[in-house]
């Protein structure tokens, strides 16, 4: 039987058509995935993962790394959350992963692989990652993943997803050596990836984790790690993985089952005609640096070109709509209130200069040749009056002055405090009822409401074809008035002008100098003549003419006296005052003065001495200065600013305060910054560019912040091997950190620079997410327990940056590097005789102050530490000590059950300064009585007893007489009273009967052994005041 052609393709298709039907029935079927290739039925999804491993987040926790390891557990949790699944369009979608971690450097842990096939690679190549723990490149890490889901993935690119797990610091002042973040999330949303932003939380920065994300969505609040392991944040963590998941599948079906799958394949068609030309692809990430070509020869010179006519003016843009009304802001909250800052200390005033020595005499020349005599000179004119004779000498003491007037009364006391509330008074009567009130006024509208989220973007439009060229615009206005030009160049000189009019005659000018007298003319050659005979008389000549008066003759004998001539009733016209008399016989010895106050001490000529020399104060250095400053990211741009600061301010007091002299061969200062391995960076005096202090400074400023890892052993390995060699000077080390080395991988030991010749201080400062430094860490560095080192270490903690540039702290600081200042050996010795019990009585009333009470608190030490080291002539007698504060009436501290004298300098010591300011009244009579009363019990009879008060007269409901009372009792007990008065407002009085125990007369002489005057608490410390207290005092 002959089948015809269309028979023929009938069989055929019945043949076929079971066999299609299986092959779509087993590929529908869920068979593992690793068994078969991706094929047109499979959608898949290109998803990596970009894990931040930088120092801030490796080192944020203890042990170092946990946090790391926590965004491990995160990274391999959302692994195995990557299940296929079949959609209703009969596509299967699946799972390609990969994933990377960065710092500074960027390390690819597996490329994309299949899943679930290469499940469990990948996750154990996420466990085996090692944290870099330096800077953050974000930027590098977010375009390193594009290019392997570009290189690596599936050919469709609406299915490629980043998820970057980071902090997002840090915010601003670190290099972003890939274009920036801005940059790298822009070539993500052109290439279509969608990047989703998980944050590492608490301290991260939402503003850039906001950038990661290309869309609002893909951030909202990830969290892949926290510190607290509690239910909520795992709870936190499960729903980030869930909702990141769910959005990809919905995102992955809209793209994957936007066409029918068809049943079955027909038959090829005939083959198409060619398409259309395609659009331009995108351009493709940059390929890798090229060698350097060869250099080309130079180009010809072009021609000048000509300048362009002037553009016509365009049309004006047609008027802008209005845009939408903004949302009124919400009201700020109160700024918290700054803290004052605090007032500083005057300054001391300037000693002044040594009066220099008189030069010396001048060798006298030889006289000079015997001139010529001068013409004569013109009638001088009448002399001056002859200077006064020298005074004579004093005259007897006159008789006493009269008394003077009364002082002007004081000034009003201050105001007293309120007294305590009074009881509540009795209820009133009830008041009427009041009528209603008016109608108030129409309430302000309502806020209006939140803007409604944004709609979903729409599908991209085709491109517009290119409009036709638009008609020339007219010309443009007038351009702006330029600036005015430059000073043209300077002109030729003009012509000579014609010659002026001759000027007024000069006035005749000073005589000439007389001329030297001319030479002698030759000596004659004549002979002597014979005498002549003598003439006849002449004739009388005229009268000659008169010749001046004769010179005044001697004086005449003293003639008898006249007669008394008759009185003259008539008032004459005073004489002509007589000349100034010779000087009379001198007179009789007057009696002798009284006895004038006795001559300064050796401590007061010692103290006089040390005012007028300069030379005799006490400098510091020659020292080298090297501070060591942290410049990792956990730092802070804003911290690393601050710490230059002071780094600089330190420098300035140690030059203005402490008269240190940076320069070569005597002190020297540098400054190292350091962030992980091989990035250090260091300036000081002796590098080539900087010649000065100020030069040092300005290199200062310009260090620029690293923000990488934290290495602080091998930066101080560094500092000592370039910046601390062998020298006499004394060398400190100040090391400014967070506390937070990475010692797992840097394992240089932190007490490298403990040595006998260097003094190390650690500042420990919270860093930027607000953890403490590890103290452990900063007495390593600051070299703690060492018994090697001459001085004690020192290891200091700051809340913040803020806390350097305390005045407090900076002249802490500054007197710590100085601590060893030499200093003229010039102190004044005392010697006690006689065994002593010596008692200091502080006044703690109202009037003093707390910070006054606390300087009378280290003057007491030092006169404490005078006493109980001086030198004894027996030393089987002892000498004691007691300190007292006293207040009002029953306030002395410590009370009589804990008063004792001491022998001890470190109990004295310590038992002043547990003393508590009373800051009450003042009763000083009753500390008096309280004085003599443990005087009575505590002291033995043949012991030398004195008490040092500190007082300014002024008691309350005292008078002198009560006063001389309380003191003569004292003094009836052996007690020798001496007192410190500070300041001028006293009561004089009150003082005297103090010191000398009588109201009715004063001894200047005892007074002046007894009474001790310093204008303020202040110049207590000053110079040599506490020895010459105890000199005097020791003296009796």
């Amino acid at each position: 039987m002959h089948w015809g052609p269309a028979a023929s393709d009938m069989r055929l298709a019945r043949a076929l058509l079971p066999l299609l039907l299986q092959a779509c029935w087993a590929t529908a079927q869920d068979v593992p995935a690793n068994s078969k290739a991706i094929a047109f039925q499979d959608c898949p999804v290109d998803l990596f993962f970009v894990l931040d491993t930088s120092e801030s987040v490796a080192l944020r926790l203890k042990p170092y790394g946990a946090l790391v390891d926590r965004v491990k557990a995160f990274t391999k949790r959302f692994i195995d959350n990557l299940r296929d699944r079949y959609y209703r369009c009969d596509r299967n979608l699946v799972w390609n992963a990969g994933a990377l971690h960065y710092s500074d450097e960027v390390e690819i842990i597996r490329g994309l692989t299949r899943m679930p096939s290469g499940r469990d690679a990948l996750k154990s190549s996420v466990d085996a990652v090692k944290y870099f723990g330096k800077g953050t490149y974000t930027d590098c890490a977010i375009k390193k993943g594009l290019e392997e889901l570009l290189v690596g993935g599936s050919h469709l690119k609406e299915n490629k997803y980043l998820i970057v797990v980071t902090d997002g610091h840090p915010l601003e002042g670190y290099k972003e050596p890939c274009g920036g973040l801005e940059d790298a999330v822009n070539e993500a949303k052109h290439l279509g990836v969608k990047v989703f932003s998980v944050a590492i939380t608490p301290d991260h920065l939402e503003p850039r984790l906001s950038i990661i994300a290309t869309d609002h969505t893909y951030r909202r609040n990830f969290t892949a790690a926290d510190w607290d392991q509690t239910r909520d944040a795992e709870e936190a963590i499960r729903q980030t993985i869930d909702t990141i998941i769910e959005m990809i599948k919905d995102n992955v079906e809209q793209v994957c089952c936007s066409f029918e799958c068809q049943a079955a394949r027909g038959p090829p068609g005939p083959r198409g005609d060619p398409g259309y030309e395609g659009e331009r692809g995108k351009p493709g990430l940059p390929g890798e640096k090229g060698d350097a070509g060869d250099p080309g020869r130079p180009g010809d010179l072009g021609p000048v070109g000509y300048q362009g006519m002037k553009g016509e003016k365009g049309s004006r843009g047609e008027k802008g709509s209005r845009g939408p009304k903004g949302y009124k802001g919400e009201k700020g909250k109160r700024g918290v209130d700054g803290v004052d800052g605090m007032k500083g200390e005057a300054g001391y005033p300037g000693l002044p200069g040594c009066k220099g020595s008189p030069g010396f005499d001048g060798i006298q020349g030889p006289p000079g040749p015997k001139g010529d005599p001068g013409a004569f000179g013109r009638k001088g004119s009448k002399g001056e009056p002859g200077a006064d004779g020298e005074p004579g000498r004093p005259g007897s003491t006159g008789p006493p002055g009269d008394e003077g007037e009364p002082g002007e009364p004081g000034p009003p006391g201050e105001k007293g405090e309120a007294g305590d509330e009074g009881d509540p008074g009795p209820d009133g009567a009830p008041g009427e009822k009041g009528s209603p009130g008016e109608v108030g006024p129409q309430g302000t509208p309502g806020l209006r409401g939140p803007r409604g989220d944004p709609g979903e973007a729409g599908p991209q439009g085709d491109q517009g074809r290119e409009g036709p060229v638009g008609v020339p615009g007219d010309p443009g206005e007038a351009g702006p008035v330029g600036p005015k030009g430059y000073r043209g160049d300077e002109g030729p000189p003009g012509p000579e002008g014609t010659r002026g009019a001759p000027g007024p005659a000069g006035p005749p000018g000073d005589p000439g100098l007389m001329g030297n007298r001319g030479d002698d003319g030759p000596p004659g050659n004549g002979t002597e003549g014979f005498p002549g005979f003598p003439g006849y008389p002449g004739n009388r000549g005229p009268p000659g003419i008169n010749g001046t008066k004769g010179y005044p003759g001697l004086k005449g004998d003293e003639g008898d006296a006249g007669d008394p001539g008759e009185d003259n009733n008539d008032i004459s016209p005073r004489g002509v005052k007589g000349a100034k008399g010779y000087r009379g016989p001198e007179g009789p010895q007057g009696p002798p003065g009284h006895t004038g106050p006795p001559g300064p001490d050796e401590c007061e000529i010692l103290d006089i001495i040390m005012k007028m020399c300069s030379c005799c104060e006490c400098k510091c250095g020659p020292i080298d200065i090297l501070f060591v400053l942290d410049s990792s990211e956990s730092i802070g741009l804003q911290n690393f600013e601050i710490a230059k600061d002071f780094i600089i301010k330190v420098i300035d007091r140690l030059s203005r305060d402490e008269l240190v002299k940076f320069e070569p061969g005597q002190s020297h200062a540098g400054v190292v910054q350091y962030s992980h391995n091989q990035m250090q960076e260091h300036v000081d005096l002796s590098s080539p560019n900087i010649r000065n202090t100020q030069e040092l400074k300005e290199a200062i400023k310009k260090l620029q912040w690293m923000a990488g890892g934290t290495f602080t052993g091998e930066a101080l390995q560094y500092t000592r091997d370039r910046l601390l060699p062998p020298s006499s000077n004394n060398r400190i080390a100040l090391v400014i950190t967070d506390g937070r080395s990475d010692t797992q991988r840097d394992t240089t030991p932190l007490n490298v620079l403990c040595s006998p010749g260097i003094q190390v201080v650690s500042v420990g400062i919270m860093d930027l997410f607000g953890s403490s430094p590890s103290s452990d860490q900063l007495n390593v560095i600051s070299c703690q327990g060492l018994s090697s080192q001459p001085r004690p270490s020192i290891s200091l903690v700051k809340n913040n940056y803020a806390e350097l540039l305390e005045d407090s702290f900076l002249k802490n600081v500054t007197a710590e590097i100085c601590i060893d200042k030499k200093c003229p050996d010039y102190t004044c010795p005392i010697t006690f005789s006689s065994p002593a019990d010596i008692t200091i009585l502080l006044d703690g009333s109202a009037s003093v102050g707390s910070h006054n009470f606390e300087t009378t608190k280290r003057f007491a030490k030092r006169l404490a530490e005078r006493f109980l080291t001086a030198r004894r002539e027996d030393p089987s007698q002892d000498v004691r000590m007691a300190v007292v504060q006293y207040s009002g009436t029953g306030q002395q501290r410590p009370d009589r059950a804990a008063l004792q004298f001491l022998q001890n300098y470190t109990v004295v010591a310590s038992t002043v300064d547990s003393m508590s300011f009373l800051n009450d009244a003042t009763d000083v009579t009753d500390a008096l009585r309280y004085i003599t009363q443990f005087y009575r019990e505590a002291s033995l009879g043949a012991t030398k007893k004195q008490l040092l008060l500190f007082s300014d007269g002024n008691s309350q409901g005292v008078t002198a007489a009560t006063i001389e009372k309380a003191v003569q009792e004292a003094q009836q007990v052996g007690i020798e009273i001496f007192v410190v008065v500070v300041g001028r407002q006293v009561n004089e009085p009150n003082i005297r009967v103090l010191v000398t125990g009588k109201t009715a007369e004063y001894d200047a002489a005892f007074g002046e052994r007894h009474l001790f005057r310093v204008p303020s608490y202040e110049a207590l410390l000053r110079g040599v005041f506490y020895q010459t207290v105890s000199r005097k005092v020791a003296l009796g």
